[in-house]
């Protein structure tokens, strides 16, 4: 019988990462916004807030251990805007949540010549105030690319786009290998690109841009790939994939039926963590693609709303993914984290906490 514990990431009992922010961080962060409170003072209280954060997830029973994102306003922009030649801004490209929430985009104005490395210090924190597993997400290269398309990339900085991928990757290694060097053995990349592209509607979008969704999802996935294969030794790599978390909406549906043959040919890394909580996510039959010996993290657990699921139904979704992978390359997660945005799902603390452990005790339950 094959052995069905796991002693490294990704691990049987999972999470995305984000964490709903306690009040006293959001009262912290709106007055450091409004001026009146130093930059200082916020890191206090950070630090204060991610310690208490920390502890809740060793106390569940948690290996990989997050700072929740508390240091974050968005769980995307602030990383990606931290490389020298990516700009946030507000363009939107009349794409928005189910519930019309509008996001602003990364724009590449300039040369992409390195980052700020201000997230090296946020899993150091981590890294030195736990002792099982620190944790980091940041997000995937096909964000830069994925809602705007060739608008999100400036012609004058890169006529040839080959150009843009070449500089945005190697950006991206040399940054993976300063986190590594800060402690960060577990980076997972989230990149809703792969779950967006499996939207029909999305789909239409993109070719009516002119992009073809196909070979962009190709492309998306052997840059990550790359990126992955540059990482420090000793340094686990996941892949987040969902259809959009921000305040309990979402931004597209649709099966993994349309990516997953060539998404898993092209995206190399070690584990994929996949939303399935809803109708919306289709069935387990994509599968049936993932390459031999890869785990996959079945986000069957929903991070959206307050509705705790059974261990019985949590087990039988997984029985029902264990008809198209084996059990022994399978973990368990929530579909996505509780907070990609500051503002939090529509969730108490409480409930999120009974989320988290009922991951853990069906995992438990499943795995032993």
């Amino acid at each position: 019988m094959a052995d069905l514990s796991r002693t490294k990431p990704p691990f049987r009992a999972d999470h995305v990462g984000s964490l709903l922010r306690p009040a006293a961080l959001a009262e912290a962060r709106r007055a450091f916004k409004a001026g009146r409170m130093t930059g200082g003072q916020l890191r206090e209280i950070e630090d204060r807030e991610i310690l208490a954060a920390i502890r809740m997830q060793e106390d569940i029973g948690l290996k990989g251990i997050t700072d929740g994102e508390f240091r974050r306003e968005y769980w995307h922009l602030d990383f990606l805007s931290g490389f020298h030649g990516i700009e946030t801004r507000k363009e939107y490209f009349n794409q928005a949540f189910s519930t019309g929430i509008l996001v602003p985009t990364p724009y590449t104005h300039a040369k992409i010549t390195g980052h700020d490395g201000a997230m090296r210090e946020h899993i150091k924190f981590v890294v030195e105030n736990t002792k099982q597993t620190a944790k980091l997400s940041i997000p995937g290269p096909g964000m830069t690319y994925l809602r705007g398309g060739r608008n999100s990339v400036s012609s004058d900085a890169y006529p040839d786009l080959d150009e843009f991928w070449n500089d945005l990757a190697d950006a991206y290694i040399g940054e993976i290998r300063e986190l590594g060097k800060a402690g960060c053995t577990y980076l997972q990349i989230d990149d809703v690109s792969f779950a967006y592209l499996c939207d029909e509607n999305f789909r239409k979008g993109v070719v009516e841009r002119g992009d073809d969704p196909d070979e962009m999802l190709a492309q998306f996935s052997r840059v990550t790939s790359r990126i992955a294969a540059g990482r420090p030794d000793g340094m686990a790599v996941t892949v987040h994939m969902c259809r959009g978390n921000n305040q309990s909406a979402w931004m597209t549906e649709g099966g993994y039926d349309k990516v997953a043959e060539i998404m898993f040919a092209n995206l190399d890394v070690d584990g994929y963590f996949m939303e399935f909580d809803s109708e919306r996510a289709g069935g387990f039959e994509p599968l049936r693609f993932v390459p031999k010996g890869k785990q996959v993290v079945a986000g069957v657990v929903t991070s959206k709303f307050p509705q705790l699921e059974s261990v019985d139904e949590i087990r039988r979704r997984i029985d029902e993914a264990a008809k198209y992978i084996p059990l022994e390359n399978l973990c368990l997660s929530p579909q996505c984290g509780f907070a990609s945005t500051e503002e939090g799902n529509k969730l108490t603390q409480d409930e999120q906490r009974r989320k988290l452990e009922r991951v853990v005790e069906a995992a438990r339950t499943i795995w032993g």
